[in-house]
């Protein structure tokens, strides 16, 4: 089954999302393909009477529905979409809001899932270690390219997409992995010192008020 892109713009189905679990379960579905709340517990770490629970209000906000066979808690579930977009800038204050939190619950998962992955670095392969990266930059951009640059990577990662729906498609050794990225401007907008003649840009004791930052590319060691 083909699962398309949802945009979410509901308050209600917003805040709905925003819990670690059903984050968890809804991820579950869509990589693993139809769940029973006892498959899915095994995968999430949680208890089956949770997962059905939760997987019970995902289905009440769209998010999940049943498949086909088993009955009870043995009937799996199933994801509805194949990756979710919300917008952050929403004209309804409530949409935005939730949004945020939801934006916010999204970073902490991400983020517990890469100490989780450096915690156990030293159990992977030479192979995966050297395979896995980190990194940072900052670079001078306009505003029209820093859009670009955002649309780059979201194409680069939808790469092998295909691959959620269709374990078939998997080379072998084929992992999950996670991908997370951010462009955003690196402290507030500049002014420019010409538009204002009487004020100096310069500390009282003659240093720079800049930046501390060299703008050059850092990246962790492998």
């Amino acid at each position: 089954m083909t699962l398309n892109r949802r945009r979410i713009t509901d308050p209600d189905d917003l805040k709905a999302l925003a819990h670690p679990t059903r984050m968890a379960l809804l991820g579950a579905l869509v990589t693993e393909g139809p769940l029973t709340a006892s498959q899915a517990a095994e995968l999430v770490g949680e208890s089956p009477s949770n997962c059905s629970w939760h997987l019970r209000k995902l289905a009440e906000h769209g998010y999940v529905t049943e498949a086909s066979g088993g009955s009870g808690r043995n009937r799996p579930w199933q994801a509805v979409s194949a990756g979710l977009e919300w917008d952050e800038d929403d004209a309804d204050p409530a949409a935005r809001i939730a949004g945020n939190a939801l934006t916010d619950a999204l970073l902490d998962r991400e983020l517990a899932r890469l100490r989780a992955a450096r915690g156990r670095r030293d159990e992977e392969t030479q192979a995966w270690r050297e395979a896995t990266e980190l990194a940072q930059s900052q670079l001078w951009l306009t505003a029209e390219e820093t859009s670009k640059l955002s649309a780059t990577l979201r194409e680069l990662f939808r790469t092998h997409a295909e691959r959620h729906h269709d374990p078939a498609l998997r080379p072998e050794g084929a992992r999950l992995v996670s991908l997370v990225g951010w462009v955003v401007p690196s402290g507030p907008p500049r002014i420019d010192p010409g538009t204002h003649p009487t004020t100096d840009s310069r500390d009282t004791d003659g240093t720079d008020d800049t930046d501390d930052t060299d703008g050059t590319d850092q990246e962790a060691s492998r």
